[in-house]
Parts: structure tokens; C-alpha cells; sequence
């Protein structure tokens, strides 16, 4: 089957010259050939062999196919295995699988053309933690069969609490003794064990059981049942108040680790009036638990038995302040005169038997305190001295406002904490500041003496005997007396008057070109010299009034500014579509409130926005899709936003903690038993527990649910609703695959859809029915009774009652014969007995359901013969 096609030359070749030669192959058969080719080289003889081979398939498939460790959370995920043909013909290849585990293997069979690569997919569902490690069979051809192993590990998703020095879990966290109005932190690793990023959340439970809520623990059991209206109280208590968690809400990569700060601050709860508050001690045991973003099913009732939360325990007490004053709370200081000093020891006493008390007295006119600032350890004492030094004469009572210094959290940066007062305690001081009684000496002054006063007469009062740094001068208005006036100076009107006679040594002074001196009684004009070298020139003095005129513009502009930045603040507050143009404070009457207003009051606040701070707690989690202010709106939504408000809101990333209050669900659709050719409907709920529009968007590219509609709509705030999944299916067997869903087209989420496609079926109530003569009646009456036909599945089933035939004939009879049992509704049939002579007392009908089951029943009449 070989041809050498050649031409020997018959002369030697010369040096770089070739021969060539053909050689052909046609095959007969197919079958492999082996031949070979003699050359003669002068007196060597080269041996070249020559094979002959058929065109074949060479496939090969990867033996192995590993997931690695994926999250269980009900999501279908895919891989692909890879058959290659390295051959030069097409091969052909058939899967066989025996397994539940595998849902989809596409496709099962094929060819894989020359030189090229086929993908088979497999789908695995991730909805229970296990380790899947099945094994396909692969028919190759060529090869024969060939074992492929799926390899996965399907892990939960988990979420540990480490210890920060440690390292090691942590169930439990006790911050210990803490005062009321002060903070304590403690700090905690959140780890991801998981090889997938979670997004999570800290939610507090306040309705979990074994939690307490400002009980003393050490009370007795009797002692604490007395006390209900500390329960009344804290029942109705924000816990989130209490506990605060620094971030309370992220991502966390794979297996990775993140800083956790979690702050402690008790509040004193108020107890009824008239009950003893023998306990000022009270204790909290309170559960933080971190959990993934979207798992809320217990609401929707979902197929959910694996939750991915960690709990943390959280234990401290709070104690009041008990910082007594010996004496005290009065102190009354003896009384004292203008520059002397009275001093009181007050004894500081902690009580508490837990924690120290650190002390600051603040700044207090006319007192004293050494030392102002101190710690004072528990159970032991310390001296202050108190001081009384008035600036002045009269009775002083003081509230003395003594600050508690301990840790607390900023404002507006609550990862800080701050050393600052926390509690404030008064004391009330109570001084007496008395006059000094002065004894005046008299002494003889003869007249007006040379050095410049106003002492005139023989007897002058001495007084403390410093000199004053300037002359005394009374000026008088010449309005107010008319006594001693001259009748020329009767008109004079406005002028300064010089009081005294011996007050020249004041009057010699740079003074006012405007304005006369006169003397105090006949009112004549003085003298007055105007000293040029220290007097303001005619430019000077109207340069000052320039400048003064300046000024006062000046001020007056800028008043003028803020009355119109008022004006224009005031016009802004007022100048809407819902403002009418009222003032406030112009005549209205603030209605008045009546105590039956305060529980709706109370009500309405929850529905509030949450302060990004403060942490979700388990009663409001289960209050979503309960409260009131929820409204249900099953149609007329839009599919996409149209107003600017709805464009400015989808547009929005929410975070993990406002994703965790939106519910999408059951993440799990159990559509049960569903008949192959029916269509069966499950409500997706949506609920938006947010203040802001939501837009929620579906991806459906499964076959099964093409007819759910819609698949786009955008929820108002607190609004709920639900869409339709649609179900159907042309082939029996197990269902499970998964679509995904958008929020505002940024954050995903999917939904896994499980059913059971099965064909049509009925059911009897009995398979063997017994009948009996009806006491009364003539013994040819019929015996009758009847059957109950039962469908239990989703869609209508026609049904054909057929006789056995046997070798003797029947005497029994079904109505109806045939007809329709409609879903999940039954049907009543009345079997009937002819007597008769030589009638068979046993019969046989089949139940035939068209495209469905077939059941058997046997039928007896039951004959009583009376001799």
C-alpha cells in the first residue's frame, strides 16, 4: 500500500546536488502499516522505515475538578472541565453520573472536533455545609471510561471574637464596675474565617433571654421579684443607648482581622416614686452578636438552620457616685470682716467599695479650697479646708459645684475618650462679711490753708490720710441754684461753675475754648486761660470729629449688614410652598398636651432615623415589616425612577447597616412538588425600612422562571411589597438554581429556587372498599358506597376508572367514570353492587390518571345469607 515514486540517476550525483523521491500511502484498511525503504549509497545500505497510520482521536479530560472551600449560602456556582482532543479526527464522549449532589452536568454527550478543547459545566449547590467529593464517569472514545473527580468543601461563613493580646476566642467581655455618666472601653478582634469577603453588622439583643437590665445580681431572688417596676421601666428602655460599638458595621476580606472598640455607659434608671432604692448597684448582662448582611430570614420563615452570627456577652454594673462631705452639705463660714479670713475643715469620704473618686472644685469669688483637685481611693478619706475671703461687705451664699472627673466620649468623635466631668455634687456655702467700725479724729484747721483742699472750718474729720492723685473740683450746673446770682448773670445759661474758691491749682489745666467757668455764687466769669501748647488746634478738633464721625458710620454700617443678613435669613425660613406666611409668637396658642399624647408621641420617634452611631437592635429588627408606619403596596410601583427625588436616591451606596434593615425574601424559594406543564406562583417579599427610595432589579436567565414579571421596581421608604417568581417546567426531576437581584444597582444579592418537578398524580382514600346491604332496603337493592379521589399537586388531573377484565364478568360499577380532580381538591365516587344470581362478589378497577399514576382498587361485597 506504499508507491516510491523516483527517478535513480545513472550517473553519480555531484557534490551539493539532490535526488528527491515520493513516497505514497492508500490505505485498504483500517489498520496500521509498517514497511521500509532501502537506499543505496554506493556500498552503504540505509535502512529508512516507513509507518502508515489511520486518523484518530486523541481525547483527554483533566481528572480532577477542585472548587476549593466556597461559603454555604445557597448560591448554584459553576466550573468547567475541559476535553481536548490533541488527535486528527473527531472524537466522541458520554458522562454518566449517578449522584444527587452534581444538578447540572452540560452536556452529557458530544464531539469534539480535531485540535480543539470542549467545556463540560458542573454546578454544585452551596446551600449546607459538607465536603462534596464525587466521581463522574467518562466514556472517551479511544480511551475508554475515565473517573473525574468533583472535589469542594463547603464551609459556613463565621465570624470569630478575638482577644486583642491574646488571640483567643472570647465569649464573654466584663467591663466591671463603672459609674453612672462615664464610659469604659474594651477592644476586640473580628475575624473572618471564611474564604470569602462578609459583610457585617452589629446587632444588640435586647430581648434575649438571661439578660438583665440594671438588676443587682447580689440581691436575693425574693428582693428582686419585689422590685417590678424597675422591669416596668427598662422594658421600654433603648439599649442602644448603653452600648456603643466602634465601627458597628463593615467588610472583612478572606481570613481577615479587624479592630472592634466597644464603649460601656451605664445610666441610672429612675424607680417609681415612693419605691426604696435600697440597691443604688445595678447590673447589666446584655448579648452583641455580629452577623453577615441579608440574614433575616426567621421573618420570612426561610429554610435557613445554619445562621451565621457570633454572640458576645457583655457584663458590667453601674454605680452611683458616693462621695460624702463631713461637714456638710451646708457649710456656714463664722463671720468676718474686709481682709480677714475664716477657715473650715471638711472631711471627703469615698464609699465606694469598687472604685476610686477623683474630685475638681471649681473657682468660687470670696472662697478658697486647698487642695481643689484630687483622688480619693475607695473606702478612705480625705481633708480639704475651705476659706473665706470676702472683697467686700455683705452675706454670700454660694453654690459650690464639685466636679467628678472620669472617662467619657466626645461628641462628635466617639472613638475618643475624653477625660471630663461626668457628675456634678453641690455645696452650700453661707459667709458673712461685716463693716469695720472707723474712729474719726478731729482736728482744728484754721481757715484755707496753703496746700490745695476743700477743708474749710475749725473742726476737720481726718480720714484714712492718703492723698488723692488729683485736685478736688465740684462743678455744678448754674440751673440748680439761683441764690447768690448776680442780676447780670441772670441769663446765663449751661455754663460749668468752679465750686470753690481755692481750686485754682485745678483750674490751671488745658481747657475747653467753648465752655466759661463761673464762680459758684454771684456766677461772674473767671479767668481761664486756654494753654495753646497743650490744647487741641481748630484742624485738630475737626479731624477728631471726622474720626468720630467715622467710627459711628462705620458702626452703623455693619448693624445695618446684620439686620439685613437677618431679614434675608428670616425670609428664606418662611418662603415655601408650605409655609403660609404665619409668624411665629404672633397670637397663636400652642395646643396643649394632655398625658394620653405622650405614648403616641413615644411611638412616632422610633420610626426615626437611627443615629449612624447608634447600634440596630434585635426588637427593631423584628419589628420590620410589623409597624405601622409600613406601608403595603401591592401594585402600580414604578420600574425605574423617574422623579429627581427617586434618581437622587437609587443613586445612593447604602451601607452594611442600612442594607440590614431592607428585607429581600425567603433567600431560599421552596416551591415543593410542582407538576411538570403547571405554572406556580411564590412571593418574593420586599420590604424598605429605610427614609429613602430603594430600586430593586432582577436577573432571570433560567428557562424555568422567563414568565415572573416584573423584574424591575423602585420601593418608596417604609413601603412593603413582593414580586411574583413564576415557576415552570417541561422535565421532571430536581430543581435548584439561583438568580441574582440588584439595590440600587450597585449591591447583590441572589435568591436560590428549589422544586420538584413531578408528573400528575392522584390518590384514593382506600384500596380495598367493602360493601355492605343497606339495613331496610330488599335484598336485589344495590350495595353501594363510595371512594374518595384525592390531588394532592398544583395542577388539575383527568382521570379514567377501567375494569380488570377477568373470566367472569363484573357486577360493579364506578361514577363517574371519568373526569377532573382539580389541584389540591378531591373528588367523591360511588361504587356500586348489583346482586344477581351467579354475581361475582369481588371486583378490580384501575384508577388511570393520563400522563400521571395508575392505582389499583379491589372491591367486595360483602353478602349475608339468613337460613
Amino acid at each position: 500500500q506504499f508507491k516510491l515514486i523516483v527517478e535513480n540517476p545513472e550517473k553519480p550525483v555531484a557534490s551539493g546536488l539532490q535526488v528527491t523521491a515520493f513516497v505514497e500511502y492508500y490505505p485498504e484498511s483500517e489498520d496500521d502499516l509498517q514497511d521500509r525503504l532501502l537506499l543505496l549509497i554506493e556500498d552503504d545500505i540505509v535502512d529508512i522505515p516507513l509507518l502508515g497510520l489511520i486518523p484518530c482521536c486523541y481525547l483527554e479530560i483533566e481528572s480532577e475538578i477542585n472548587f476549593g472551600a466556597v461559603i454555604a449560602n445557597s448560591k448554584i456556582i459553576s466550573k468547567e472541565i475541559s476535553i481536548a482532543n490533541h488527535g486528527s479526527a473527531s472524537g466522541t464522549f458520554k458522562i454518566s453520573y449517578d449522584g444527587v449532589v452534581l444538578l447540572n452536568l452540560e452536556p452529557t454527550s458530544g464531539v469534539v472536533e480535531p485540535k480543539s478543547v470542549k467545556t463540560v459545566k458542573v454546578d454544585i449547590c452551596t446551600d449546607v455545609p459538607r465536603i462534596i467529593k464525587e466521581v463522574i464517569k467518562v466514556e472517551l472514545e479511544g480511551h475508554g471510561c475515565t473517573e473525574v473527580w468533583i472535589k469542594a468543601v463547603v464551609v459556613e461563613q463565621v465570624l470569630k471574637v478575638l482577644g486583642v493580646s491574646c488571640g483567643n476566642i472570647l465569649e464573654c467581655i466584663n467591663f466591671g464596675p463603672v459609674y453612672f455618666g462615664s464610659s469604659k472601653t474594651e477592644q476586640i478582634s473580628l475575624y473572618n474565617e471564611s474564604p470569602e469577603c462578609v459583610d457585617w453588622v452589629a446587632v444588640l439583643e435586647d430581648n434575649a433571654i438571661g439578660g438583665e437590665m440594671g438588676t443587682d445580681l447580689q440581691r436575693s431572688a425574693d428582693a428582686v421579684l419585689q422590685d417590678l417596676s424597675l422591669k416596668n421601666r427598662t422594658r421600654d428602655v433603648d439599649v442602644s443607648t448603653l452600648i456603643l460599638c466602634i465601627p458597628n458595621q463593615g467588610t472583612l476580606l478572606p481570613y481577615e482581622k479587624s479592630l472592634v472598640t466597644l464603649c460601656f455607659s451605664p445610666k441610672k434608671f429612675k424607680r417609681d416614686f415612693g419605691v426604696n432604692d435600697s440597691s443604688p448597684k445595678q447590673d447589666y448582662v446584655l448579648f452583641l452578636r455580629f452577623e453577615a448582611v441579608g440574614n433575616k430570614d426567621g421573618y420570612l420563615q426561610a429554610l435557613m438552620s445554619h445562621p451565621y452570627h457570633t454572640e458576645l456577652a457583655l457584663t458590667g454594673s453601674g454605680l452611683p457616685v458616693m462621695l460624702t462631705f463631713n461637714p456638710g452639705p451646708v457649710i456656714e463660714f463664722m463671720d468676718c470682716s474686709l481682709g480677714e479670713q475664716t477657715q473650715v475643715l471638711c472631711t471627703l469620704k469615698n464609699e465606694s467599695e469598687s472604685l476610686p473618686v477623683t474630685f475638681s472644685f471649681r473657682k468660687t469669688a470670696h472662697f478658697n479650697i486647698s487642695p481643689e483637685k484630687g483622688k480619693i481611693k475607695k473606702i478612705s478619706a480625705k481633708d480639704v479646708i475651705f476659706s473665706f475671703s470676702p472683697h467686700q461687705i455683705g452675706t454670700f451664699k454660694v453654690k459650690q459645684a464639685i466636679d467628678i472627673i472620669g472617662t467619657g466620649l466626645e461628641k462628635n468623635n466617639l472613638q475618643i475618650l475624653k477625660t471630663k466631668s461626668f457628675h456634678q455634687i453641690y455645696l452650700s456655702f453661707i459667709g458673712v462679711c461685716k463693716s469695720k467700725r472707723k474712729n474719726i479724729l478731729f482736728k482744728i484747721n484754721p481757715g484755707i490753708t496753703p496746700m490745695i483742699s476743700n477743708a474749710t472750718g475749725q473742726f476737720v474729720a481726718d480720714g484714712t490720710g492718703q492723698c488723692t492723685d488729683t485736685a478736688p473740683v465740684a462743678i455744678l450746673k448754674s440751673t440748680q441754684t439761683q441764690i447768690h446770682t448776680h442780676w447780670i448773670n441772670r441769663n446765663c445759661k449751661g455754663d460749668a461753675l468752679i465750686a470753690f474758691p481755692n481750686d485754682r491749682a485745678a483750674s490751671v489745666r488745658p481747657s475747653e475754648w467753648n465752655k466759661k467757668y463761673r464762680t459758684i455764687f454771684t456766677k461772674t466769669e473767671r479767668y481761664n486761660y486756654i494753654d495753646p501748647e497743650f490744647s487741641y488746634t481748630d484742624c485738630e478738633r475737626l479731624l477728631k470729629e471726622a474720626h468720630k464721625a467715622y467710627y459711628a458710620d462705620f458702626i452703623s454700617s455693619l448693624r445695618q449688614r446684620r439686620l439685613q443678613k437677618d431679614a434675608a435669613r428670616q425670609f428664606y425660613i418662611y418662603n415655601n410652598s408650605v409655609s403660609i406666611g404665619l409668624k411665629p409668637a404672633e397670637g397663636l396658642m400652642s395646643p396643649k398636651i394632655s398625658m394620653i399624647d405622650f405614648h403616641k408621641e413615644k411611638l412616632q420617634c422610633k420610626t426615626l432615623p437611627s443615629d449612624e452611631n447608634c447600634l440596630l437592635t434585635s426588637r427593631k429588627l423584628a419589628a420590620i415589616g410589623s409597624k405601622p408606619s409600613i406601608k403595603e403596596i401591592w401594585s402600580g410601583l414604578a420600574a425605574t425612577p423617574s422623579s429627581t427625588q427617586e434618581k437622587e436616591d437609587c443613586s445612593l451606596t447604602l451601607t452594611s447597616k442600612q442594607l440590614h434593615q431592607i428585607l429581600i425574601g425567603p433567600s431560599t424559594m421552596d416551591f415543593g412538588d410542582v407538576c411538570v406543564y403547571s405554572t406556580t406562583a411564590r412571593k418574593l417579599h420586599i420590604i424598605n425600612n429605610l427614609l429613602v427610595h430603594i430600586w430593586i432589579q432582577i436577573e432571570i436567565e433560567i428557562d424555568e422562571l422567563q414568565q415572573t414579571s416584573p423584574l424591575s421596581q423602585v420601593v418608596p421608604p417604609l413601603t412593603k411589597t413582593h414580586i411574583p417568581i413564576v415557576f415552570e417546567t417541561n422535565t421532571p426531576g430536581m430543581f435548584k438554581r439561583s438568580f441574582p437581584y440588584t439595590i440600587n444597582n450597585q449591591h447583590l444579592g441572589h435568591v436560590l429556587v428549589v422544586a420538584k418537578a413531578v408528573s400528575v398524580e392522584l390518590e384514593l382514600s382506600a384500596r380495598e372498599l367493602i360493601l355492605n346491604p343497606i339495613p331496610g332496603y330488599l335484598a336485589e337493592t344495590e350495595f353501594r358506597t363510595t371512594v374518595t379521589v384525592y390531588n394532592p399537586r398544583n395542577h388539575p388531573a383527568e382521570f379514567t376508572w377501567k375494569r380488570i377484565i377477568t373470566d367472569r364478568r363484573t357486577a360493579f360499577s364506578i361514577q363517574p367514570a371519568k373526569g377532573f380532580v382539580e389541584a389540591y381538591r378531591d373528588l367523591e365516587c360511588e361504587v356500586v353492587w348489583q346482586p344477581g344470581f351467579n354475581s361475582p362478589e369481588v371486583g378490580e378497577f384501575n384508577l388511570c390518571v393520563r400522563k400521571g399514576n395508575t392505582i389499583k382498587l379491589k372491591c367486595f361485597a360483602k353478602v349475608t345469607i339468613h337460613t
